[in-house]
Parts: structure tokens; sequence; C-alpha cells
């Protein structure tokens, strides 16, 4: 999303997420497209007094009751329900016997932190979801998570067009912020910061870091962003994989990225 698109953030129902046929606007943005434009997170916020969120909820605690390995929730859901989504719920923490998730198509522009409490999770498949375009460290910590499916040309930094990661806070800025629940998503990558994407320990805003790395994720190489606690925690990630940014950095059309490669 560029600085060239509303700048406030929104939250989004039916009326104005989907076009007549029920696609949502949000995977068709031309995010990376408009030159001389600095990129920033999308700026949508999840209304959680919608029905396609009420659904997925509903949904997430079937899938917990029957204990199904297997999770397609958008099936279940209209397409304006669909589009009703920005994120998934927090939720989805308690889909611990989930092995494989699919989100193929969806208008999601984030995936929260919680999908790392899902300790079963083999197959990740949120392939031509365009709005996606980094994930959180979380993910990594779905330690049986072996095989992906996504759509790396919607990433940042991705290796054949290199787009630009947003430009991230400074140190410390967060204890600035009135209300650490009520973030401004198209400014922090979030609504709310809870816990140290590293240690999953509590975050002191004046130590807060929020940095970007790239690592393999499974099948692929991901943007992935980190709320760390401490700068101790941010030393603690492992090195980036060749070809990628090579150390945490915090974004900015000034980092310097490997060249594009068209293989």
């Amino acid at each position: 999303m560029t600085d060239s698109m509303p700048g406030a953030s929104r939250v989004f129902g039916n009326r104005f997420a989907v076009d007549a046929s029920g696609r949502s606007r949000r995977v068709d943005e031309a995010c990376f497209r408009q030159p001389n434009t600095r990129v920033r997170f999308h700026g949508e916020r999840q209304d959680t007094a919608s029905p396609g969120w009420r659904r997925l909820l509903e949904l997430i605690d079937e899938a917990v009751e029957d204990g199904r390995e297997v999770f397609r929730p958008l099936v279940d859901l209209t397409p304006l329900e669909r589009a009703d989504l920005v994120t998934l719920p927090p939720t989805i923490a308690k889909l611990t016997r989930v092995r494989h998730l699919v989100l193929y198509g969806s208008p999601l522009v984030r995936v929260p932190p919680e999908i790392g409490a899902m300790a079963s999770l083999e197959v990740f498949e949120p392939y031509t979801s365009y709005a996606l375009h980094w994930f959180p460290l979380e993910l990594t910590r779905c330690a049986n998570l072996g095989r992906s499916t996504v759509s790396t040309r919607a990433l940042y930094g991705n290796y054949k067009y290199r787009y630009d990661f947003p430009q991230l806070q400074p140190e410390g800025a967060l204890a600035k912020v009135p209300d650490r629940d009520d973030l401004d998503p198209q400014i922090w990558g979030a609504e709310t910061i809870r816990s140290c994407s590293v240690c999953d320990g509590p975050i002191e805003p004046v130590r807060f870091r929020q940095v970007w790395i790239s690592l393999r994720v499974a099948t692929d190489v991901l943007p992935l962003l980190v709320n760390a606690c401490s700068e101790n925690c941010v030393r603690a990630l492992p090195d980036p994989p060749e070809g990628y940014v090579a150390t945490t950095h915090q974004g900015g059309r000034y980092v310097p990225q490997p060249e594009p490669s068209h293989r």
C-alpha cells in the first residue's frame, strides 16, 4: 500500500469492500505499481461486528469442537462475508489440531501472531491472497510446518521484484502511543501489539523494537515482522538466507536489497 492511497485507517463493511460481483477490492490494489511513493502497511481495520467476522468465529469454534485437521474457513462463507475479513481472529490459537490451513484467494491484509500457537500446522496455503505482503515472525513457531503455498510476487522484498518494505517506527515510539490496544495498522502493521515475537514476553514500550527479517518458512522465504521486547531479542534472530537482505532492518526505500532475479 502506498501513500497515494487514503491515509486514514478504515473499517470496511461489505458496502465498501467489494465490487458488484462480491470480489474484494483489496486484492486488486496496485500496492507497488506507483513510482516515487512510500510503501506503507494496509490501513484497514477489522470490523468485529460484521457478519463475516462473526461467522468466522463460529467456524473456528466448530473446528475446535470436532478436532478437524483441515481447516478451510473461506468455503463456508458467502462472498460478502469473505469480504468482511481483514485479518483472522486471535482465536485461531485454539486450532491446535489443525494440520492444513487453506486461505486460498482470501482478502486478508495481515495474519495475527496467534497463528504461532497452531502447533500441529504442517501445510499453510494462503495462495492468491494478493494483499498479504508479509507475515508475523510467530509463524516460525509452527515447528511442524513443512509446506507452504504463498503468492511470493506479492511479498515485500521478493526475489523477482524487490519491492520496498514499509518503514517501521523508531525504538521507543510505542511509548508515545496513547492506547496500545488501538494502534493505527497503517503505521504499526497491527491494531494491537501484546507480546514479544521472539520470547513471548511482555512489551515495555520504551524498549520496544520493530524490525523486518526475511527467513525461510516451509517452502518459501517470507518477509517477517518482528515485534521485539528488547535489542537482545533482535540479536537472537537467525541469519537470513543468501539472496535477501542480510540483516534485520527497519524498512524504507533506502534499504539495500540484492538485484532482482527473474529466474
